[in-house]
Formats: structure tokens, sequence, C-alpha cells
């Protein structure tokens, strides 16, 4: 297990936003946190009541959206609009080339969100989305798959061999994952603190799994989880 602390994360600042960054990214870079094979980017942002990100493109890259607290208000140009709430998890396929923008759907509170972008196994896709809510019932004291390959028990398609798991614990409950021999795992707390494999994690710290194991995993506080289970090509 190799610990990235949330201490050590990029961070950009500008009021409106503030964003850390637990790989590189923008005018952050560091050689050393490139990414964790296709898992390329997780930021943890703040924006303030208002606020927001103007319409901008993507091409060519799985972007998964996933709300702590507050809303956040989705727009882009395949037509789709939405807010995105704590429970919800979004996912949309840039693919060919898509626009979009996010704003925090309040005017008086602020959101708190992780951006997730996973680099897919095939370019040109046709862009797309899809978002579903997996309530605090589905997620407590287990790992619930929210994302996959293959849209497994009602999760998001993902087009990468990534799936992606979320859990909520209270202090003392337990979820346990073995990753199989080739694959590997990346675990992000978004909040509270945590356990794993008897060593002590707090929000917004992260976890790389590059060899099979058991990944056991223990809640110190209520805390909020996520966990990646991804395919060969993470080396």
């Amino acid at each position: 297990m190799k610990i990235r602390r949330a201490k050590d994360r990029g961070r950009a600042n500008f009021g409106w936003l503030d964003s850390r960054h637990t790989f590189s990214f923008g005018h952050y870079h560091d050689p050393a946190h490139m990414g964790f094979g296709p898992l390329r980017v997780i930021n943890e942002d703040r924006v303030a009541p208002g606020g927001g990100f103007a319409e901008h493109g993507h091409q060519d890259m799985e972007i998964i959206s996933y709300v702590l607290d507050g809303a956040l208000e989705h727009k882009d140009s395949i037509g789709t609009g939405s807010v995105i709430r704590p429970g919800d998890v979004q996912r949309m396929s840039a693919g060919t080339g898509i626009r979009h923008s996010e704003f925090n759907a309040s005017d008086s509170d602020p959101v708190h969100f992780l951006q997730i972008w996973i680099v897919p196994n095939k370019a040109g896709i046709a862009p797309g989305y899809e978002q579903a809510h997996f309530d605090e019932a589905q997620r407590k004291g287990k790992l619930r798959l929210v994302a996959s390959p293959d849209g497994a028990d009602g999760s998001l398609i993902l087009h990468q061999d990534v799936r992606l798991f979320s859990s909520i614990l209270d202090a003392g409950e337990r979820v346990v994952y073995d990753i199989e021999a080739n694959r590997g795992g990346w675990l992000q707390v978004a909040l509270g603190q945590v356990l794993v494999n008897d060593q002590r994690l707090g929000a917004g710290d992260g976890a790389a799994f590059d060899v099979a194991g058991t990944v056991d995993i223990q809640g110190d506080d209520k805390s909020e989880i996520l966990l990646f289970d991804i395919g060969p090509t993470h080396a």
C-alpha cells in the first residue's frame, strides 16, 4: 500500500474555487503523481455559492462527478441538464467531444464534490451521459458498486476496465475487498477517517494497491470512501 496524503496534493485557489489535486492537473505538475493506470484525475473541489465552471470542452475522457455536500448543476451540449446532490453519481463520456458547464446550484451554500477522470479504453466513442442515485442505505457498511464496464447491479457504465465502489462506514464498521492478481486498486477517503490494513487515513488521503491482496477498511469515525478496482493496464 502506497499512501498519498491529502496535505501533499496540489492546490489551486481562485476564491470561488478551492481545488485539491491527487494527481497532476492544470498548473500542478508532479511526474511522480501522474495518475494510476487509466485513473487520471481525482480533484476535490469546493465551489462558493453562485460560482462555477463556465462552458468548456472535453474529449476522450470518462468524467465522474460525486457530490459530498451541496448541489452541483450540470448542463451539456448533448442536451442533458441536471442537479447532482449527495448520493448521486454522474458519468459523462466526452468521446468525440462534448461541452459542458458546472455551477453551484445554490446562491447561499457551497458545494463540495469529487471530480474523477478515467481514460477510456477506446477513443472516438459517441458522447454520453448517465446519472443514478445510491442512497445511504445501499452504501452503509458495505461496498456498493456504482460504476463498472458492464453496468452490473444498476451501476453506471464506464468505458474502461474499472469498477468503482462507494461505502459509508460508522466507527467500527468494516468492509474487506480482495484485489485479484494482475489488477490494482485505489482507495480515496472522501470524508472522515478510516483504518486501512491497520494504517490510519483521513479525508483527502488516497492509497494505491499495485499487487494482489486484501484491502481491509474499518471506520474510525463516520466516513465515506471510494474504492477503484482497476484492470491490468494499471501498471
